[in-house]
């Protein structure tokens, strides 16, 4: 099997890799000169079908070629490491995480620094094609993971930004976050982005029928995922239909390892339509009467309409002992398990105001471990052995 291959006419740089291989790295280096960017199956005729780990889009191969070739790669073999050689411009840079390249190399590195990232590289392969087997054994969608609550205020949209960051350490570039509260989200301000595009360009006719277009449409955060934020005008709203969220999220369940799916306060019913397509629901409460009544009447009806995700993970949020309610008091009203307590938080809330999830920004906080285990609830590696401590007592 060729682990490694480079594309590119560059025989000096073809001998730099070649001597970073004999470095220790173990695997054999199959080099072509050109691949035609409209027919990238020709590649795989050459390799006999066999999947490498590493591709190297290497010197004077085009620019537009090679981010061409690495949005194929990066639809039809997900856990392929792309690596691009060229300069690290900002701007390209953005251009080459939105096509699926994982690392840029600089075109004058010398084969110590060749033999590093390509070690990095194949850790990474590793690593996503572990967590996809191990997810995903009967499918090839990833989880949808909805976050919801029938009362607005609750914190909803700071837990889902921290499961997308949180994911993103376990998924790098796996994992896609989407905004749909459609007139007033705050993914954008969470993430501290200014997306290019928003959901309106996501459900256009071209998006749904083209994955590549869709993924153009996508923001990347330097968290290692991508953002697909709401639209900027609530007039903009008005126009997105249940019928198109749904082949929105069918459609990223299929290209990337987890969507986390942030919905307006309430039952709307582009909310109810996104319910349907979710593999996991979080429901999140506040601890003050008004919420936890709020979630108790959302379940009853959701129950009543069957509309209930198989797995579901209640989160107690901004918990404080000192609010005259107990654990205890809010399972009782809403007949469910608290599976999740995350306390009350300063670090929480400037982390929000900053627009930098406190999981990403690596503080300390008493925050910090009730989110981590609330992803963790979300690594296929946690879910193979903690099925029967799914829902376990929480303490405030």
């Amino acid at each position: 099997m060729s682990r490694f291959v480079l594309i590119s006419p560059n025989t000096d740089f073809d001998a730099r890799v070649r001597q970073a291989l004999a470095g220790g790295l173990p695997g054999s280096l199959q080099t072509f000169a050109f691949v035609n960017p409209a027919n990238p199956a020709e590649l795989f005729a050459s390799l006999n079908q066999e999947r490498p780990e590493v591709l190297i889009l290497g010197p004077d191969v085009p620019v537009e070629d090679a981010l061409r070739l690495a949005t194929v790669f990066d639809v039809q073999l997900p856990e392929l490491s792309v690596i691009l050689v060229g300069e690290a411009d900002p701007n390209f840079i953005l251009l080459a995480m939105r096509a699926g390249i994982r690392d840029i190399l600089s075109p004058g590195a010398d084969p110590a620094q060749i033999r590093v990232l390509l070690e990095r590289a194949c850790q990474s392969f590793a690593t996503r094609n572990r967590t996809t087997a191990a997810s995903q054994p009967d499918s090839a969608k990833g989880l949808v993971i909805g976050v919801f609550s029938p009362k607005g205020g609750v914190g909803k949209t700071t837990i889902a930004t921290n499961i997308a960051i949180g994911l993103g350490k376990v998924a790098p570039m796996g994992v896609v976050i989407v905004d749909l509260d459609l007139q007033f989200g705050d993914v954008a301000s969470g993430l501290y982005l200014n997306p290019e595009h928003t959901v309106t360009d996501a459900v256009s006719s071209a998006a749904s029928q083209d994955s590549l277009v869709l993924k153009a449409f996508l923001t990347v955060h330097p968290g290692s995922i991508y953002a697909l934020c709401a639209p900027r005008t609530p007039e903009e709203a008005d126009d997105i239909t249940p019928q198109q969220v749904t082949r929105l999220l069918e459609q990223l369940a299929e290209q990337f390892q987890y969507v986390v799916v942030d919905t307006a306060p309430g039952l709307p019913e582009v909310g109810l339509a996104a319910l349907e397509q979710c593999t996991d629901a979080v429901w999140v409460t506040a601890m003050d009467v008004p919420s936890i009544r709020g979630l108790r009447s959302g379940l009853e009806i959701l129950r009543r309409l069957d509309l209930l995700p198989e797995t579901r993970h209640v989160v107690l949020n901004m918990a404080d002992s000192k609010s005259g309610l107990s654990v205890q008091d809010v399972e009782a009203t809403i007949g469910a398990p608290v599976d999740v307590s995350i306390p009350r938080s300063k670090a929480v809330a400037f982390s929000t105001n900053r627009g930098i999830p406190v999981l990403q920004d690596g503080r300390k906080d008493p925050a910090i471990k009730g989110l981590r285990q609330l992803v963790n609830r979300f690594d296929p590696a946690w879910r193979a052995t903690a099925q029967k401590k799914l829902h376990r007592r929480v303490v405030v």
